[in-house]
Parts: structure tokens; C-alpha cells; sequence
């Protein structure tokens, strides 16, 4: 929190590669290849604000909606979801990360 608000110095800086939109969530995907860092931030929008976000580091995430309608079904309990977005980091920023689903 210290870095977000500028009381803290660092040499990190959080610079993104991708910003996604869908409806009130804000996906916004950056890496550092020196330090080996992949990030993704969630930031949730309403009427401009921001009323939430949702910070991961070093783990690649897939963004799935989660809907139940005669043509799709992709409920809580369907084995699979399509995704609407997934992180694209080069090379993996230089190791394996781990995968993570976010719902939305």
C-alpha cells in the first residue's frame, strides 16, 4: 500500500503490458523480466469509483463468466467455463507460476 500511495520509494514500478475491461471489473496485467515478477491487478468500478482490487503476483490468472442459459452452460457445478481473458506473460517471466480462475 505504502508504494500504490507514493510514501514509499521503490525501484519496482507497476507499469502494464494490458488493460481489460468487463462490465465493473478492470483487469490490468504487467511484468518485470529482471526481477521475475508477474502481476495482475482486478479492480472493481462503480459510477467511476473504485470499490475494490484484487492483487496477484506470480500466478497466471483466467478470467471465466460464470452464466446458466439454454445455449451455454457454465455453471458453479459444469466442468469447464470458457474464458474471457488469460494472462499472456513472455516466457512465463522466467518460471512455472501457478494457475488461478477468477469468476466473474
Amino acid at each position: 500500500m505504502l508504494l500504490l500511495t507514493g510514501e514509499q520509494e521503490s525501484e519496482f514500478r507497476f507499469v502494464p503490458h494490458s488493460i481489460s475491461a468487463f462490465g465493473p471489473t478492470v483487469l490490468a496485467e504487467g511484468f518485470d523480466q529482471s526481477s521475475s515478477i508477474a502481476w495482475v491487478h482486478a479492480w472493481t468500478v462503480a459510477d467511476g469509483i473504485i470499490t475494490g482490487v484484487r492483487e496477484y503476483f506470480n500466478t497466471s490468472v483466467t478470467v471465466a463468466r460464470i452464466v446458466k442459459n439454454e445455449q451455454l452452460d457454465c455453471s458453479i457445478g459444469s466442468l469447464h467455463c470458457p474464458s474471457v481473458w488469460e494472462s499472456s506473460f513472455p516466457g512465463r517471466v522466467g518460471k512455472s507460476v501457478p494457475g488461478l480462475v477468477l469468476a466473474i
